[in-house]
């Protein structure tokens, strides 16, 4: 089993998300004792009795007056069967594109809901997002069970009806599991409530340090974007030439015959070398600088990639984009796409679909997409680009679209069409 699980929340407005995740690390001993002291002397200054453990997560002074999440926070906490990371995202529609930010690296999420409201819009749009990035697995946290008496047939209508709702967009009935809480009184968080004794599942805790991951990056193809060019030219290396990065995919090794992409050139990786020293071997996630046996022109943006594993260079690609700007996008838009470190310029040829979460169905052509739809596209480049499907390399499947005269982000981009994953039957 691995011992680190990457996992997200997210949920409704006042769903109590923040106090479930105040809960988590309160109950599993991570929190500073300064950290709890101060909390506790905001709770008895806002006039409760007992600490309001969402003031340790919402950190920003705006999201503590307003009492809700406006960014991506991470937190780090452990037990001693595994350890975590946690991406605490908002629940505004307004902040769905952080959403999107907290969950594209996570492995789990934790969906919440107000057991007095049951499933909501922006609950079914969360979902859509999730299985649209590929999150292999989704807990519902039906929060506030205190507060309908622990019914269970509520607690049970809640949970077929999400269930049936993940079903249709393409999850597994194993991979979704629903569990009745109650952050505010710790009830099914990290122990067993004796208030839901018709509950049989696990804990959420439990849950979360048993579930099986997804599997790990390392056994992905190798793929390696180039982000600096070492040259020292000093007398004590006149000649070292080495490209330096993070490993976005796969492992490699001296010896390992490597391509190197949009040029297509080949060559073997005579040595890698870090601050430590020369490695042996090294995987995804880790920063290294790679040698090569040959003297190929390579610079920054460029992607050394496994020889036998290639992805497509293309210059046009279908694409899925989860909109995030206030400024619609319409077809024939130039916008900048940023792919690993290499940022090129490209026309928004067609919006071929955009995607309706509510009833799981693709509205043909649209005539564009607005803050917060997701849809399909299709893409040309200025120039060939390297680029994964995102069901095979999310890392290397995963774009951003930038818009070029202001700089900002517009669009969180997938490659290839996940649509069909979601089983829309369109």
């Amino acid at each position: 089993m691995s011992s680190l699980l990457r996992l997200a929340t997210a949920g409704s407005v006042d769903d109590g998300k923040s106090t479930l995740v105040g809960r988590l690390l309160y109950d599993t001993k991570s929190v500073l004792a300064d950290q709890l002291d101060a909390v506790q002397r905001a709770s008895v200054d806002k006039g409760l009795s007992t600490p309001d453990l969402s003031l340790l997560v919402d950190g920003l002074r705006s999201e503590r007056e307003q009492g809700i999440t406006i960014d991506v926070a991470y937190r780090y906490f452990a037990t001693p069967k595994r350890s975590f990371v946690l991406a605490d995202t908002p629940g505004h529609v307004q902040y769905t594109r952080n959403t999107v930010t907290g969950a594209s690296t996570a492995q789990l999420a934790v969906l919440l809901v107000d057991a007095r409201k049951g499933v909501v819009e922006q609950t079914r749009r969360h979902a859509a997002v999730l299985a649209l990035l590929g999150v292999p697995r989704l807990v519902l946290a039906v929060n506030k069970v205190d507060l309908i008496g622990y019914d269970s047939s509520a607690f049970s209508v809640i949970a077929k009806e999400f269930t049936a709702h993940a079903t249709s967009l393409g999850y597994a009935e194993g991979s979704v599991l629903a569990v009745p809480v109650s952050a505010l009184h710790g009830d099914n968080v990290a122990t067993r409530s004796e208030n839901t004794p018709w509950y049989q599942g696990p804990t959420l805790l439990e849950h979360l340090e048993t579930v099986p991951v997804a599997p790990d990056p390392h056994e992905a193809a190798f793929r390696f974007p180039v982000q600096y060019v070492i040259r020292p030219r000093t007398a004590e290396h006149p000649d070292y030439r080495g490209y330096a990065g993070q490993i976005a995919a796969g492992t490699v090794r001296p010896g390992d015959e490597v391509v190197v992409l949009p040029a297509g050139l080949r060559s073997t990786v005579e040595r890698i070398d870090t601050p430590g020293g020369p490695l042996d071997e090294a995987g995804a996630g880790t920063s290294v600088t790679v040698l090569l046996s040959d003297d190929i022109d390579i610079a920054r943006g460029d992607l050394i990639a496994s020889a036998s594993a290639p992805p497509t260079v293309t210059d046009e690609f279908g694409a899925t984009l989860c909109w995030l700007s206030a400024k619609a996008l319409k077809p024939g838009a130039r916008v900048l796409v940023k792919h690993g470190t290499r940022t090129v310029q490209a026309l928004v040829q067609e919006l071929t679909s955009r995607f309706d979460e509510q009833t799981l169905s693709t509205v043909p052509a649209p005539e564009s997409l607005e803050l917060n739809e997701i849809g399909a596209v299709t893409l040309r480049s200025s120039e060939p680009i390297p680029v994964d499907d995102y069901a095979d390399s999310p890392r290397t499947g995963a774009f951003l679209v930038i818009d070029p005269a202001s700089g900002d982000t517009l669009a969180a981009g997938l490659v290839g069409e996940r649509f069909a994953a979601l089983n829309t039957g369109a």
